[in-house]
C-alpha cells in the first residue's frame, strides 16, 4: 500500500465550498412549496445543481489535494459521471420534499437518498483514478455509508423542520460537515496501490491548478445563483420563507391606497391565489393570517400556505371591513381566527390554536396598542 496525506489548503478549501454549496441550495428552494408549479421547478434545479454541484466540487478539491508517491490524475469521463450522479441524486430528494405534502416521512426519505449519492459519487469518482487503484475494506465502505445516512437525514431534519433564516444556517452547517466528514472517513477505509503503466501520458494540467479552477468555478457558480435566486436577507421580509421566484421582474409596490370594492360584502370578498398555473380565489374569512412574501404574500388557512400575487401593503388595502390588523411589517392577521395572546413586554404573540399551517404571530412594539384594541384587551 502506498502512503498518503493531503494538502491542508485544499481540504479547507474542500469545506468551504461544502458551507457554500449548502447555504445556496437551501436557501434557493425557501418557500418553493408555496410558488406556482414552473417557478418551483426553476428553484429547485438551480438547488439541484448548487447541492448536488456543491457535494462533487467538495469531493473532487479534497481528492485533488491527495498526496501519493506516485504520478496520478483523474479520467475526464468518469469524472463528469459521478457529477452528474450527484445533481441527480440531490434533484430527486428536492422534488421529494417540494412537491406534494411535505411530512417528517418524506423529509426522511430524501435525507437518506442524498445519504446514499454521496457515498456513490464518492466512490464512483475514486474509480477515475488512473495511475494507481484505491482499495477498499468491507468496513471502511459500511462506515462511510452509515456515517452518510445518519449525517444527511439530520441535515435534511433540521433544514426542513421550520424554513427560518435560523433553520437554514445549522442546516447549512449539517450539510457541510456531512459532506466533508462524509468524504474522509471514507478515505480512512481506503489505501492505493500503484498500477505499472508505461508510457502513461500523464495529466493535461496539474492538481493544483485543477483544484484552483474548480474551487473559483464552485463559489461563482453559487454566488451567482445567490445573487440572482435568493432573498435570504431582504428588508422588510425577515422571517418569510421566500422572497419572489427567481428570475420574476420585481411588483411595483403601492404607492397609494387601494379602494375596497364597496359594492362588495366582507363576508363575500375573496382573495386570489396561483397554484399549479391557474389562479383561485378563497373568501377572507376563511384566512387566519397573511404573511408578506417580498413583493408577494402567502394565506394561512387550515393546513394550507397559498401563494398570493398581492403585496402585504395591497391586501392591506383591499380587504374591507376591521377583521384584519397588521401585528407587523410582515403580517396581517384574522382577528376572528385569533385563539389567545401572550404579552412579551414591549412586544406581543398571537396564536391560533386551529391553524395547523401556523401556530403563532408576532406582534411588534410600534403595532402592540393597536392589535390589543382590536382584540379587545
Amino acid at each position: 500500500m502506498l502512503d498518503y496525506s493531503h494538502d491542508y489548503l485544499l481540504v479547507a478549501a474542500s469545506l468551504a465550498i461544502a458551507l457554500m454549496a449548502g447555504f445556496t441550495g437551501l436557501s434557493l428552494t425557501r418557500g418553493a412549496s408555496e410558488r406556482p408549479v414552473p417557478r418551483r421547478k426553476m428553484a429547485v434545479a438551480m438547488s439541484a445543481v448548487a447541492l448536488g454541484g456543491g457535494i462533487w466540487s467538495m469531493h473532487f478539491v479534497a481528492m485533488l489535494g491527495l498526496t501519493l508517491p506516485v504520478l496520478f490524475y483523474y479520467d475526464a469521463l468518469i469524472t463528469m459521471i459521478s457529477a452528474l450522479l450527484a445533481i441527480l441524486i440531490t434533484g430527486i430528494a428536492l422534488l421529494i420534499v417540494h412537491f406534494g405534502r411535505r411530512t417528517r416521512g418524506r423529509i426522511v426519505l430524501a435525507g437518506a437518498i442524498v445519504g446514499v449519492g454521496i457515498p456513490v459519487m464518492h466512490y464512483v469518482g475514486m474509480s477515475g483514478i488512473q495511475l494507481c487503484r484505491p482499495v477498499y475494506t468491507l468496513g471502511g465502505v459500511a462506515l462511510a455509508l452509515t456515517a452518510s445516512m445518519a449525517l444527511s437525514i439530520t441535515a435534511f431534519l433540521i433544514a426542513y423542520g421550520n424554513r427560518d433564516a435560523r433553520n437554514i444556517i445549522l442546516g447549512t452547517l449539517g450539510f457541510g460537515l456531512a459532506v466533508f466528514a462524509v468524504h474522509f472517513i471514507a478515505m480512512a477505509g481506503t489505501g492505493f496501490v500503484e498500477v505499472a503503466a508505461e508510457g502513461a501520458p500523464g495529466p493535461w494540467i496539474s492538481n493544483e491548478a485543477l483544484a484552483f479552477g474548480v474551487t473559483l468555478a464552485a463559489f461563482v457558480i453559487s454566488g451567482a445563483f445567490l445573487l440572482t435566486g435568493v432573498t435570504f436577507a431582504v428588508p422588510g421580509a425577515e422571517g418569510n420563507e421566500a422572497g419572489p421566484a427567481p428570475g420574476a421582474q420585481p411588483r411595483a409596490a403601492t404607492t397609494a391606497p387601494v379602494p375596497p370594492p364597496e359594492a362588495e360584502p366582507h363576508a363575500a370578498f375573496r382573495l386570489p391565489y396561483e397554484k399549479e398555473g391557474r389562479t383561485h380565489f378563497v373568501a377572507a374569512d376563511e384566512v387566519a393570517a397573511i404573511r408578506a412574501e417580498g413583493h408577494y404574500t402567502l394565506l394561512y388557512l387550515g393546513a394550507e400556505k397559498l401563494f398570493c400575487p398581492w403585496s402585504i401593503s395591497e391586501a392591506e388595502n383591499r380587504i374591507p371591513g376591521d377583521d384584519f390588523v397588521r401585528t407587523h411589517r410582515s403580517y396581517l392577521v384574522n382577528r376572528r381566527h385569533v385563539t389567545s395572546f401572550e404579552r412579551k413586554k414591549d412586544t406581543g404573540i398571537c396564536y391560533f390554536d386551529g391553524v395547523e399551517s401556523l401556530s403563532k404571530v408576532p406582534v411588534s412594539r410600534s403595532r402592540l396598542a393597536e392589535v390589543r384594541d382590536r382584540l379587545g384587551l
